[in-house]
């Protein structure tokens, strides 16, 4: 695991410190040329971080992937036809952020997509000072407003701070759909897909390449 430096910004909330965080970043790991001991790379920031194609232009024989795009990818086998997906997030800017984002990866297969829909924190938030009823009243108020607009099967957690709060998205769904829609629900954490998407990127890359 690899914690960004110090004059990273201590939490990415718009496009300034997107770019801000892949700048230290990369200048960190091409200084200390630490990615050479790795087989892959997971990039855990929810967002269309630059870092993702910064490693994959400069280090093109590595596997990288964000936890945005992972999220993505795990998602959409889920999807009944009929039914969409959609993501809960910290901020306003991230609306439109990953709504291009999505967009960008998928084009023309985000016929399901249901959109972003923000909380008001912020990533720092769901470990710092603000009060855990605040941050549960929040969140579950994006995710019914996310349910107002489809029936989604899966809820993506658009900000790694909210890992372990998956029961508060449930929770919502349980209010506003019911007990068994909340069942069937996949809330998915953008880094437990990451771990799953790039640990299968690995093997991809050796079943699929030449050995040399």
């Amino acid at each position: 695991m690899y914690t960004a430096p110090e004059d990273s910004p201590a939490s990415i909330d718009n496009a300034d410190d997107i770019r801000a965080s892949a700048e230290v970043v990369w200048a960190n790991l091409e200084a200390t040329e630490l990615l050479k001991g790795y087989d892959g790379v997971l990039v855990a920031c929810y967002s269309k971080h630059t870092l993702v194609e910064q490693i994959q232009a400069r280090l093109p024989g590595l596997p990288v992937t964000g936890i945005f795009e992972a999220s993505v990818l795990a998602s959409l086998p889920l999807v009944r036809p009929g039914y969409g997906w959609g993501i809960v997030t910290t901020g306003k800017f991230w609306e439109a952020h990953l709504a291009d984002a999505v967009g960008s990866l998928l084009g023309g297969a985000a016929g399901s997509f249901l959109g972003v829909q923000s909380t008001g924190l912020v990533a720092g938030d769901f470990h710092g000072d603000v009060p855990p009823e605040v941050i549960r009243n929040k969140l579950k108020a994006a995710t019914k407003r996310l349910l107002e607009a489809g029936k989604p099967d899966c809820i993506l957690m658009g900000c790694g701070g909210m890992a372990g709060l998956e029961e508060v998205i449930r929770t919502a769904v349980r209010e506003q759909v019911g007990e068994q829609a909340a069942k069937d629900v996949y809330v998915v954490d953008g880094v437990r897909a990451g771990v799953g998407v790039i640990e299968q990127m690995v093997r991809n890359k050796k079943m699929f390449q030449l050995s040399s």
